[in-house]
């Protein structure tokens, strides 16, 4: 099962950059044995409409677009809901051994989500209450995913 992040905002060259580049390259490396993978990124420009909802709805169009049709969507957003690593892990395994060819897991901008991609997300899936900047959620999310991967290969250290 495919795996892409469609991101508002990109990296700048340096650590955040190579710290999400690591954890990519271990998801795509890890997920080869499991069907989960590759994982692709699309960084989209920030709205430049005036006002917030503006905003919003513009870049609410992009990422939908970006992520195409037949995708799983995963919003992320800070009112959606927690999930453990092991409840994270076995969602990305119901989903594959359901059939689905692809997860996107979309990530607003400074003023999040606009509706419609609230709407049409499968899951609104929050990395915990605290605000994060779009750069460090998309690394806390990639590293979140290698985790999944390691959980769903039995390695020992995720064992209760």
């Amino acid at each position: 099962m495919r795996l892409a992040i469609v991101a508002v905002g990109r990296l700048k060259d340096g650590p955040e950059r190579a710290l999400y580049l690591t954890y990519a390259k271990r998801v795509d490396e890890a997920g080869r044995a499991l069907a989960l993978g590759p994982l692709s990124l699309a960084e989209l420009p920030e709205g430049r409409a005036a006002g917030t909802a503006q905003r919003r709805a513009d870049e609410a169009g992009r990422i939908l677009e970006r992520a195409g049709d037949g995708s799983v969507l995963v919003a992320l957003d800070g009112g959606g809901k927690a999930l453990s690593s092991e409840a994270f892990a076995h969602w990305l395994a119901e989903k594959r051994d359901g059939g689905q060819r692809s997860v996107a897991f979309l990530i607003g901008g400074p003023d999040g989500h606009g509706d419609e991609v609230l709407k049409k997300a499968s899951l609104k899936l929050s990395l915990g209450p605290m605000t994060l900047p779009h750069g460090l959620a998309r690394i806390v999310l990639t590293e979140q995913l290698y985790r999944a991967q390691t959980i769903l290969a039995g390695h020992p250290y995720h064992r209760a």
